[in-house]
């Protein structure tokens, strides 16, 4: 088996044991600080869309190149959620089966976000998705003309389905209720996939963590963060006057030259396996991956959302009261403070100690997703799936 992942990657995933080629940009440069700085005020949404997908379809046709070498002669093709029309389009040419894993709810539905008419949401996703479509669409024809396929009439999701791929949602179902009656076992949901590998910082951040009381967790993993300096100095000043101590985790960003304070602790990663469950509460930026382990880990959550899906996240986190949300940018010191001390407020904690044992174990996910795949490859589609497509909505 092989891997494309970005070249940043390329290290991680042969640490595993597998074999990787680089393939496409690194994830850091697709992060615009411009575009997550500005991307929320009033302004052509047109011409904002446009600037969000320049670096997306570069590379295109090279990916296409890589991923032709890679698929020829393979059993099954399967593709995270980035340029997932490219690997399709390959798996159309070679016709072998597809699957994708979706972290979160990508496919047109009436329940991503609560409260809101199931209708609305749907209209939404579906201009999305066919902007989205749009503004690809340029670049896909020419990989489909290469390949010798032809032109594209609708959005790759709804091609994908009608080819019968397989669609890994990987979280528990009880985090977007209803969405699985809507799709009707169409796409099966395994929980959260995650490596738990161990850093270098590990026994260093569980000597810390011993030395003093359980820390409340931060982290923005690949998220920019414009001034470190400033969201330490907020961290800190807000923990000093909650009286707790704080881990923080610089991920993608540069907390190097930062101010020292005692009780704050700043590292590049961590094992959010080993390490939360011995904290007091988690502090995010509403990735799907931080966002399920620090469930699982049965910790009161505190969202500070960015882009992507994150918003989604964060309004799961307050729809089930096992934490609290807000837009990251409208974050302050006294904003902050209330917060956690909102989370860490018993009903919180008991709440989410209470949802981690509904939390799919790692292990079941794995081998959950596994059997899937050998499924889908030994059929050639996803099975049963001819039998329940009429009146699936697409």
């Amino acid at each position: 088996m092989h891997l494309a992942v970005p070249p940043n990657l390329v290290e991680l995933v042969e640490s595993a044991g597998l074999t990787a080629i680089a393939y496409g940009p690194q994830f850091e440069d697709l992060m615009d600080p411009d575009f997550f700085r500005n991307g929320w005020k009033i302004q052509n949404p047109i011409t904002l869309l446009s600037k969000a997908m320049a670096p997306v379809t570069q590379g295109w046709a090279t990916m296409s190149t890589t991923l032709m070498s890679l698929a020829d002669g393979a059993d099954l093709l399967l593709t995270g959620v980035p340029y997932q029309e490219v690997a399709a389009n390959v798996a159309e040419y070679y016709d072998i089966p597809f699957a994708a894993l979706h972290p979160w709810p990508q496919q047109v539905n009436g329940h991503l976000i609560p409260n809101v008419p199931p209708p609305l949401i749907r209209g939404v996703m579906t201009v999305a998705r066919w902007l989205y479509w749009r503004m690809t669409k340029q670049v896909e024809d020419a990989q489909r003309r290469e390949l010798g396929l032809p032109k594209a009439k609708g959005p790759s999701p709804r091609r994908a389905m009608e080819r019968g791929s397989l669609e890994i949602q990987t979280y528990d179902e009880f985090w977007f209720p209803r969405l699985a009656a809507e799709w009707g076992g169409r796409r099966p949901f395994v929980g959260a996939l995650t490596m738990e590998s161990p850093t270098e910082a590990d026994d260093e951040v569980a000597s810390w963590i011993t030395s003093g009381t359980p820390p409340i967790y931060f982290g923005f993993g690949s998220m920019p963060v414009e001034s470190p300096a400033g969201v330490i100095a907020m961290i800190s000043a807000a923990c000093t006057r909650l009286g707790e101590r704080a881990l923080v985790c610089s991920g993608a960003s540069d907390f190097s030259g930062i101010p020292h304070f005692e009780h704050v602790k700043v590292v590049g990663a961590v094992n959010h396996a080993a390490v939360f469950p011995r904290c007091r509460a988690v502090v995010h930026h509403g990735g799907a991956g931080t966002t399920l382990a620090g469930m699982r880990a049965g910790m009161p959550t505190l969202i500070l959302w960015i882009a992507f899906d994150q918003p989604f996240w964060a309004a799961a986190v307050k729809r089930l009261k096992v934490g609290s949300a807000r837009r990251f940018a409208g974050t302050t010191q006294d904003s902050l403070v209330a917060d956690l001390r909102r989370i860490l407020a018993p009903q919180y904690v008991a709440r989410a100690r209470e949802f981690a044992t509904r939390m799919t174990t790692p292990a079941a996910s794995v081998a959950t997703t596994a059997d899937l795949l050998e499924e889908t490859a030994r059929l050639g589609r996803f099975g049963g799936f001819a039998e329940r497509r009429r009146g699936l909505p697409r």
